[in-house]
């Protein structure tokens, strides 16, 4: 028996015109009336998440932040939260800067929309559309001194080039690395740098604590990219949407577009009318 039921929000459960298939809308109210936990699992910060879902949106939690925070949709309230050490950061920020990387530090949680950033100053598109986006709350990265607290996360844009996540990822210590396509051009790789431990399935399982004990074979779960993957794997039934990778679709149930109400189609396969 399905007691919770998890969605990623960018190219799962939002459409490509940040907007929500009618029908995918009606099937969380459903999901609500059959007593479900629904969960939105997401990259964004609340901050974002709220610019496309209401403040009545129909879930019960929303896990933000590839997990860094949960909150409590009904109040608003932040229940869970993580954040890198002002050491760790600082470390961090040494090593990006050798490696030439552009990069973000966001401010602890619920601050996270706000940055600090770093350019290498290579052409990197992605990188300037995303401080385009966040203009009003990002400001330059002085090097030459101490960064001042602690932090969410850092954020490294990157090509999309595998090889260089790789040599990046793998010389990082003490701290969790998750790998995401950006959602701004579907290409460039996001390099996501977190506390040791954070993770969309390290968030899922603190809330199935949190909430008395859910078992993950009582979790089902729908992805698109390689940040959902831990979270996939973790829950007894698990979908993706046929415009996720190729290799991701090997591996899981796959179920219509996210413009199509690919995650209705995902719970009417479980939740039999």
């Amino acid at each position: 028996m399905i007691k919770m039921v998890i969605t990623d929000l960018d190219g799962t459960l939002l459409r490509s015109d940040h907007k929500f298939n009618p029908e995918d809308l009606s099937t969380l109210y459903r999901l609500g009336d059959l007593g479900v936990i629904r969960v939105i699992a997401t990259g964004r910060s609340p901050f974002s998440a709220s610019a496309v879902m209401p403040e009545d949106f129909p879930i019960d939690y929303l896990l933000f932040s590839s997990g860094a925070g949960i909150m409590r949709w009904c109040d608003k309230s932040i229940i869970h939260a993580n954040q890198l050490s002002q050491q760790v950061v600082q470390d961090v920020i040494s090593f990006l800067v050798a490696m030439k990387t552009d990069f973000m530090v966001h401010e602890p949680i619920p601050l996270n929309h706000c940055f600090h950033y770093y350019s290498s100053g290579n052409l990197n598109s992605d990188f300037e559309r995303r401080l385009s986006l966040y203009k009003d709350y990002s400001q330059p990265l002085i090097t030459g001194l101490p960064f001042p607290g602690p932090a969410s996360q850092v954020l490294a844009v990157l090509p999309n080039d595998i090889e260089r996540f790789n040599a990046i990822s793998l010389k990082l210590s003490g701290v969790q690395v998750i790998r995401a396509t950006s959602p701004l051009d579907g290409k460039s790789i996001w390099l996501e740098i977190f506390p040791e431990g954070v993770s969309k399935s390290g968030g899922i399982k603190w809330l199935c604590e949190y909430l008395g004990g859910i078992q993950p074979s009582e979790l089902m779960a729908l992805g698109n990219d390689y940040n959902d993957v831990d979270m996939l794997n973790l829950a007894g039934l698990a979908f993706v949407v046929s415009n996720a990778p190729a290799d991701l679709k090997e591996h899981y149930q796959v179920v219509p577009l996210n413009n199509e109400a690919g995650f209705s189609h995902a719970v009417n396969r479980v939740f039999k009318s």
